[in-house]
């Protein structure tokens, strides 16, 4: 690599000279198989242009997530895929270091989905300014809880007695989905997880009751033993054997709310959900209800979702499970362990 060398500013008082090349993680080439180092390449490439209507901002902090193991396939998804040989992206927390007016001054923190960088030319309309104090942390605006929070309270409608059934509960959006169904009114919160080492936390942190450990004998038995009078609820990011269990313990008027597909992601055809069979006779007689629930569709719950989310954690009643990784180089193995379930929560990269 060369040495970044300094780019004149328009006044050398006002701000810190800037490099003129920054490092970046691309994609090396396409997802098939296990997810390895070999899937990326660190690269160093000249400082984004920012012109009129565009911000620079220097990341500060950004985070891996299970879906972008699918973005690295060639599988049909209804958002874009990663393109080899171009930087990754997603969300990110960075500080605006130049503006060209439009109510953004540098100095500004925003949240904005250009991570994998350490410096991003964004939009001002893809840029949501963060505002100081809104959160104990700013990196908690990169919580996925605000998935949890619409799917809980948009599609499952968690009220007071009911019994919640979360899978993938120790991941970004499980790790918070179980505290908040006890802020809703649940009466007992299941979690479901496939790394027995992340039980104790589940348990004595993240709001969960009782625990189903994937590849430990029939998720069905172990689901009619936490929940002997069945499930109102489910909160589903695996998919397969984990929804087919739901289903067969599912009260009359049961509600789903289907939000991911981990069992695909993470398993041995990234991209593409496992395959269930569902008993589609039992929905009727029980009148169970399956929605799928994005984000994409309710542009109006993040802010909502931030007011909640500093309320919990300010009173104690939420936590921001996550872990944290030190340099851009370091993402992609960060990304590499969050499928092996190294972590628990999300997992953050300070840039």
């Amino acid at each position: 690599m060369t040495t970044p060398h300094a780019v004149p500013e328009p006044s050398a008082a006002a701000a810190p000279a800037l490099p003129a090349t920054h490092r970046e993680v691309r994609l090396a080439a396409r997802l098939r198989g296990a997810l390895g180092p070999e899937h990326f390449t660190l690269a160093e490439a000249p400082l984004p242009a920012a012109g009129p209507g565009r911000l620079l901002v220097r990341n500060r902090t950004m985070t891996v997530t299970a879906a972008m193991c699918s973005m690295m396939t060639d599988a049909d998804l209804p958002m874009p895929s990663f393109v080899p040989g171009e930087a990754l992206w997603g969300p990110a927390v960075g500080e605006v270091v130049r503006a060209s007016g439009g109510g953004f001054a540098p100095g500004d923190l925003v949240v904005h989905p250009y991570g994998w960088r350490e410096f991003a030319a964004v939009a001002e309309a893809q840029a949501q300014r963060v505002a100081p104090g809104e959160l104990p942390d700013p990196a908690a605006h990169l919580s996925q809880g605000a998935v949890a929070w619409g799917a809980l309270t948009r599609v499952a409608r968690v009220g007071p007695g009911d019994t919640v059934f979360v899978t993938g509960a120790a991941g970004g959006v499980g790790s918070v989905a179980g505290l908040l169904a006890k802020r809703l009114g649940a009466a007992r919160v299941i979690g479901g997880t496939g790394s027995a080492h992340k039980i104790r936390c589940l348990r004595e942190t993240l709001g969960y009751d009782d625990v189903v450990l994937r590849g430990t004998g029939s998720a069905e038995e172990q689901l009619r033993r936490a929940a002997p009078d069945g499930i109102d609820v489910l909160l589903d990011l695996v998919g397969g054997e984990q929804l087919r269990a739901a289903l067969a313990v599912a009260r009359t008027g049961a509600r789903f709310a289907l939000v991911g597909a981990l069992s695909g992601q993470l398993g041995d055809g990234p991209g593409v959900a496992a395959p269930v069979e569902l008993d589609s006779a039992l929905m009727v007689t029980r009148r169970v209800t399956l929605r799928g629930f994005s984000l994409v569709d309710h542009p109006d719950l993040l802010r909502e979702w931030t007011r909640e989310f500093g309320r919990g954690l300010r009173d104690g009643s939420l936590v921001f499970a996550h872990t944290r990784v030190q340099g851009l180089d370091r993402a992609p193995r960060a990304l590499c362990e969050l499928t092996r379930g190294s972590h628990t929560g999300a997992v953050l990269v300070e840039v």
